[in-house]
């Protein structure tokens, strides 16, 4: 919990700390500031653009361009990989805009922003398999995602990230499926089990859940469970992979 403070206390003051672009962005009309920001962000200049909209947005944050600003930067943060910046604007959004008609944009952007949290550069450089990392930020996109579909059926969004979550219900399966994993590794029979049929129970149709069938077999046989061996050889024969 303190952890997850701080990083909100981080972002926030962070936002706050945004006019320093007044130093870098000249002092021109809004509407100029912002028709240079709308080209930076077309052209894929996303530091381009977040200086200037940081600019009009503590400039002028009860201006023409407010509301759009800040849309504009959720978006710039979130292509630029300033991924708690964006998601404390969105906060902020929410908290001063609750009835916007782009809410559900904003939403679908969280979720967006949760699932780049998951990213890590290293690992897509190498292709590595890391399903054992912290699943927080996928649970978080979940949630979003999920209260999308919930609220905003008929958004324009709502297809995509029912897709999105189909992925992260894998990512999640494979995550308990990797604890399974460690746990048996450590001989840890009945911690091993335990976390295989939560799996099963939670995400009963993913790939992971069939593959916990063996770790689970494993497992009751190291402990000499003969007839929860059997009936796991018999999910196993009726779930192959």
């Amino acid at each position: 919990m303190y952890k997850h403070t701080l990083t909100g206390i981080l972002a926030l003051s962070l936002l706050a700390g945004c006019s320093s672009s007044d130093e870098i962005v000249p002092d021109v009309p809004p509407s100029e500031l912002y028709s240079d920001a709308q080209y930076a962000l077309q052209s894929g200049s996303w530091t381009t653009a977040i200086e200037q909209l940081e600019a009009l947005d503590s400039r002028y944050p009860f201006g023409a361009y407010s509301e759009q600003v800040q849309l504009d930067l959720i978006y710039a943060y979130y292509k630029n990989d300033d991924l708690a910046l964006g998601l404390a604007t969105i906060e902020r959004f929410n908290r001063l805009n609750p009835t916007h008609d782009k809410l559900d944009w904003v939403l679908y952007m969280k979720g967006l922003t949760h699932m780049a949290q998951d990213r890590n550069f290293m690992h897509d450089l190498f292709n590595l398999d890391r399903s054992d990392r912290d699943p927080e930020p996928v649970k978080a996109a979940f949630a979003d995602f999920k209260k999308l579909l919930e609220r905003y059926p008929n958004s324009p969004y709502a297809e995509d990230a029912q897709k999105r979550m189909v992925a992260l219900k894998n990512r999640l399966a494979n995550y308990d499926l990797a604890t399974a994993d460690f746990y048996l590794r450590r001989e840890a029979w009945i911690a091993a089990i335990n976390r295989t049929q939560e799996l099963q129970k939670a995400y009963p149709d993913t790939e992971a859940a069939r593959a916990s069938l063996k770790i689970q077999l494993e497992a009751y046989q190291q402990l000499g469970l003969q007839d929860a061996v059997e009936r796991t050889k018999q999910l196993i024969r009726l779930n192959p992979q």
